[in-house]
């Protein structure tokens, strides 16, 4: 590999999702396949180590040093290696045995000198040294362990970390979960590490077991093997810690690079919602966020804080411009709003003693705007109804459901601000019918407020009336005070789920009771700003989902430059019927 190569091309696919993670990758999977340095003709063909390897075991298990290993019959592979290169497999290379651990009611066997590790520890270490914990030579002496040697490879074959790797630098014993290996004369033990650590996806794939998956040293002593001449194997490993620093050097460089776009992507946003930004700074500094954004949004998690932010200026009064023409909300909210036909009047919602939630949270609004609370919508008719859904007694049985009736909201159902209608469980009509709580209709704005804490829905026009789970809030809004799209802006904006977090951070259990919202705060703009606020939000999302569109496209194509550039610079020698494919 020519590593000045890659640095070249580097910078055109360095912001692939996992660009440096995907080239350690290749280089591994290049060196276990012989295709990362040049075969010396000189160097002593693999078949003669092999034929040595195979008599040291015999030797070592004809004078019980080692026990005998059972192999699968077959060590064949359609996988081609290079010339002086043998398909073996491990059990034949080296001597493998697993740990245990000793009677933990038995205090002779804990706290002595020899190091006793576990999987949690091995960490791909190349110089393991010390241990959580000690075992005494008489646990030595009375348990199943294998002494492992300076030198020996540790590999992890339990649950999580499966494929954790070590070279140990003292003599240490292990528990079950780690099977250590001494490699014969002739195998390297860096060399066995790579490919151990080259072989780890694979490992996981063949783990079997249910709650802790693993894979037995039956299966690991059985994987196929391709085994270098000696000298080559000293080549792989000095040519792989290389391009493992440089790999070092370009994460760093990438994460000092997102680190830097980060802060910048942040300030510039920072700056439009300071509370210092005053309405005549306001323009220049919108202009340089949406001016400077494209080209510092590379990741998904850009584009969500771009749109909470065009939300967050959306309910302070910051996005569109104020018409002193327009009715201000204090005069709006003394109206004397009738119900709209159709629509029934509920109790009112019982108040409890009154919190603050807003503390810290709330800003300073524009003239024509008023901070009103959701008890104060409701009094005012301007809010027509909210309410939970079935809960309690009233909560259906589970054989109510089947697989038709009336489509039965819960909080799994709220997804990206719509409702998954294919995922609702469906509650028969002649028990959906004798309820008369929880009943949501078209229009209305859904609120997540137990458990799964803050997801907002809108209701699409001409949906069926359905029914509400008990972790979802219904809010129905009249037209001619609150504009259900506006409100729907409010619920899903830092303003209300600040409130949200506020009140979860004063109790223990992710939960915002249906009382305790009656005391949220809620920006109310005059009628016709709150269209013209819903207009510009929308525009400013498509335009985010445009972003993000390019964004995924973008990277499909920095991945596919980056298989590219890595067959280039990884396989010089490919020809060009290889290149273009």
């Amino acid at each position: 590999m020519n590593a000045e190569r890659l640095l070249e091309v580097y910078e055109q696919i360095s912001e692939a999702p996992d660009a440096i993670l995907r080239l350690r990758r290749f280089v591994l999977n290049l060196a276990v396949r012989g295709k990362l340095v040049e075969q010396d003709p000189t160097d002593e063909p693999a078949s003669a180590l092999l034929d040595r390897m195979i008599a040291e075991r015999a030797e070592l298990e004809r004078s019980k040093v080692i026990k005998k290993v059972k192999l699968s019959a077959s060590n064949a592979s359609n996988d081609s290696i290079p010339f002086n290169w043998i398909w073996t497999q491990l059990g034949t290379v080296g001597d493998w045995g697993a740990g245990s651990t000793p009677q933990r009611g038995n205090s002779e066997f804990y706290g002595g000198d020899i190091p006793w590790l576990k999987s949690g520890e091995l960490g791909d270490s190349l110089h393991l040294k010390g241990s959580e914990e000690t075992v005494t030579h008489k646990a030595l002496a009375k348990c199943s362990f294998r002494l492992n040697k300076p030198g020996d490879v540790l590999i992890a074959m339990y649950g999580a970390t499966i494929g954790k790797l070590a070279i140990l630098e003292e003599d240490a014993v292990t528990n079950q979960a780690v099977c250590g290996c001494t490699p014969f004369e002739g195998l390297a033990n860096r060399y066995l590490f790579l490919f151990l650590l080259a072989s780890r996806e694979a490992f996981h794939a063949s783990s079997e077991g249910g709650a802790q998956p693993n894979i037995s040293k039956v299966k690991i002593v059985n994987t196929r093997f391709p085994l270098p001449p000696l000298a080559e194997q000293h080549r792989i490993v000095a040519k792989v810690d290389e391009l493992m620093a440089l790999c070092d050097r370009l994460e760093e460089a990438r994460k000092t690079r997102e680190e830097t776009r980060d802060k910048l992507t942040a300030a510039s946003l920072a700056r439009l919602t300071a509370p210092d930004t005053t309405a005549e700074d306001f323009p220049t500094h919108a202009a340089f966020a949406l001016e400077a954004l494209p080209a510092l949004t590379m990741r998904p998690d850009h584009i969500k804080i771009l749109r909470q932010t065009i939300l967050n200026l959306a309910v302070r009064g910051k996005l569109v411009d104020q018409d002193t023409a327009d009715e201000p909300a204090s005069e709006l909210l003394e109206r004397e709003f009738a119900l709209p036909n159709g629509h029934e009047r509920r109790r009112k919602i019982i108040k409890e003693a009154a919190i603050d939630a807003s503390k810290g949270i709330l800003t300073t609004l524009p003239a024509t705007w008023k901070y009103v609370r959701i008890q104060d919508l409701y009094d005012a008719k301007i809010l027509v109804d909210y309410a939970d859904g079935n809960h309690g007694s009233l909560y259906p049985r589970k054989a109510e459901f089947g697989e038709e009736g009336v489509n039965f909201v819960s909080a799994k159902d709220l997804i990206d601000g719509r409702v998954n209608w294919a995922g609702c469980s469906k509650l028969n009509r002649n028990r959906a019918d004798q309820l008369t709580k929880g009943w949501a209709r078209t229009g209305d704005v859904l609120l997540t407020h137990n458990a799964t804490v803050g997801r907002v829905a809108r209701v699409p026009e001409q949906t069926e009336p359905f029914l509400l789970g008990t972790s979802v809030t219904f809010y129905r809004l009249n037209k001619e005070g609150i504009s259900p799209d506006y409100f729907y802006l409010v619920l899903r904006s830092p303003i209300w789920q600040g409130q949200l977090e506020a009140i979860m951070a004063q109790t223990t259990r992710n939960q915002v009771s249906i009382q305790k919202q009656a005391f949220f705060q809620v920006p109310v703009p005059p009628l016709a700003e709150q269209h013209r606020i819903v207009a510009k939000v929308n525009a400013l999302m498509t335009l985010c989902d445009r972003l993000e569109a390019a964004l995924t496209s973008t990277n499909t194509t920095r991945t596919r430059l980056l298989e590219s550039l890595l067959h280039e610079a990884l396989e010089p020698a490919a020809t060009a019927l290889e290149a273009a494919e």
